[in-house]
């Protein structure tokens, strides 16, 4: 199969930015679908058509420069897409991967009835049914919106009635599920790769430190079990294979103190606990996505150090957004040794918010996370 040398991307954020790189390295030509000029992959695309992810004209607009499709985020108009589709249009990975991973529903009910180890849920429509789980699932419990929850957003650990009903309200009452509270010892993730032809390729299993349900750190590789990590890679592939997918897929795990996994979440696209692999993998999951989508031979997903630790930098001032430079607290996280800085250029600061991150290489996971540490003390010292 010749290679398909023009690339588009639905979405113009910092993770079609990082693939926006990465097709220069291959000799790519990438188009992205961005919501505005601001937008991080903007200014370092071969070319921008300006549309919301879920405008499915501007999409059109997309594949006239294109020979396939690929995703940055998952909250688009999949009915619209599939008439594209049906004209002929490649998207990968296929829309019927995606139906599955956008909808956390969905994403249970196909791990259930495939026996792959994920925590107890029910589908919640109604308050009844809200209720209803809940004297089923006891508290704590998890409430998730089954569509566009991410960073924290959508979903909320809940304590009580009062806390349910007033989430169920927040999210106005839309599907959602209820689920167990998985009492985890660390959450791990895995970036997992497969082609049109069925090759596929596991990333080492990393471990994620979250703060208010937005990953705060990477560790790679993971500090667990090599049982565990071998566990996580074999249901990996089973995922992907099961689905059929073609792309590079987030894989979410709890790991409870026993030494049992369960899976949280499928994200079809690349992935922030997969950062790390810009300097820290042979082939970045950024590269690796174009390699598949151009039909290129799958890279090399070995480590090129013992021990990779990526911090997000996220914002820390209120939600009114203030100029979000920081140049001089970046200037000082660049001066580490073996520290290496991504800068999203976003043009406004929140709490929470991405604004970009940095990848520690080391020997040791001592040493690496001791620079983290150092790093954190920098960027939150006010």
């Amino acid at each position: 199969m010749a290679t398909r040398q023009k690339i588009g991307v639905i979405g113009g954020g910092q993770l079609a930015w990082m693939m926006a790189i990465a097709a220069k390295h291959l000799g790519i030509e990438l188009t992205v679908q961005a919501a505005s000029p601001d937008d991080s992959a903007v200014n370092v695309a071969d070319l921008v058509i300006y549309g919301d992810v879920a405008d499915a004209i501007a999409t059109a607009k997309l594949a006239e420069h294109c020979q396939a499709i690929t995703f940055e985020n998952e909250f688009v108009d999949l009915v619209a897409l599939q008439k594209l589709s049906d004209r002929g249009l490649l998207f990968l990975p296929r829309l019927e991967t995606l139906a599955i991973a956008v909808d956390k529903l969905n994403q249970r009910q196909y791990f259930r009835d495939r026996h792959i180890p994920t925590p107890e849920f029910y589908s919640v429509d109604s308050e009844s049914e809200l209720l209803a789980a809940a004297a089923y699932l006891g508290y704590p419990l998890v409430l998730k919106a089954r569509r566009h929850g991410y960073d924290g957003k959508g979903t909320w650990v809940i304590e009580n009635q009062i806390d349910l009903r007033s989430a169920w309200e927040s999210m106005h009452r839309a599907p959602a599920i209820a689920e167990a509270f998985i009492p985890f010892e660390r959450e791990i993730a895995v970036i997992a790769a497969r082609s049109q032809s069925g090759e596929i390729v596991i990333y080492p299993v990393v471990e994620t430190l979250q703060t208010n349900q937005v990953c705060r750190r990477t560790i790679a590789p993971a500090r667990i079990d090599s049982t565990v990590s071998e566990k996580v890679k074999t249901i990996a592939e089973q995922i992907v294979t099961t689905l059929d997918a073609v792309g590079v897929f987030g894989i979410e795990f709890f790991l409870k103190s026993a030494g049992e996994i369960s899976v949280n979440e499928i994200a079809p696209r690349t992935h922030n606990s997969g950062h790390y692999t810009i300097e820290g993998c042979q082939t970045s999951q950024f590269e690796q996505l174009l390699r598949v989508v151009s039909g290129m031979p799958l890279g090399n997903v070995s480590m090129v150090a013992p021990v990779a630790v990526m911090v997000n930098l996220l914002g820390f001032e209120d939600a009114s957004g203030v100029d979000a430079d920081y140049l001089d607290k970046r200037k000082a996280i660049a001066s580490f040794p073996n520290t290496h800085i991504h800068w999203y250029g976003k043009k406004q600061s929140s709490g929470g918010r991405k604004l970009g991150h940095v990848t520690i290489l080391a020997e040791t996971h001592d040493i690496a996370i001791g620079i983290s540490d150092r790093i954190e003390s920098i960027w939150y010292s006010n």
